[in-house]
């Protein structure tokens, strides 16, 4: 494989991983109105909303260093969030946690298969291993804990 064929693939994956962490952002902004009676239940969803778009930025770097354009939106999966936050919204803060915890799992399932993809970079690579999907598992440890305390 051509070393613009193993960039364009390797672009195009980041940018994948993009648009979810920016439909993560997406959903996290939306569930929070739900959460207005638990002061820290909110503040631990805008620190796990504030992964996601630290997570985002650091994506973009990268995209941009393999010199490719990122992504500006969460694209199909941010309208797939918002219809599983409206849905969860409308029927109470339990399953808007719930909703958000699969939105994790379905996180921490992409950067595995990204991770099982020919031609990733080793940095990237090291990127998702090391910090993203650490990340997402202690999001899915953190919402479990808040399911916990208000239910």
């Amino acid at each position: 494989m051509s070393h613009s064929a193993t960039t364009t693939q390797t672009v195009d994956q980041l940018n994948h991983l993009l648009r979810g962490e920016l439909s993560a952002v997406e959903t996290y902004d939306q569930s929070l109105p739900k959460f207005e009676e638990f002061p820290a239940a909110t503040q631990e969803l805008r620190r796990i909303r504030d992964d996601h778009r630290e997570a985002a930025q650091v994506l973009r770097e990268h995209i941009t260093k393999f010199g490719g354009e990122p992504s500006e939106g969460s694209g199909p999966w941010g309208g797939f969030a918002q219809a599983v936050t409206g849905t969860a919204k409308l029927l109470g803060p339990d399953t808007t946690l719930a909703a958000l915890k699969k939105g994790e799992e379905h996180g921490i399932k992409e950067y595995r298969e990204a991770l099982d993809k020919e031609g990733l970079p080793a940095e990237c690579q090291e990127l998702i291993f090391t910090r993203l999907v650490p990340h997402c598992q202690e999001h899915i440890a953190n919402l479990d804990s808040i399911r916990s305390f208000i239910g």
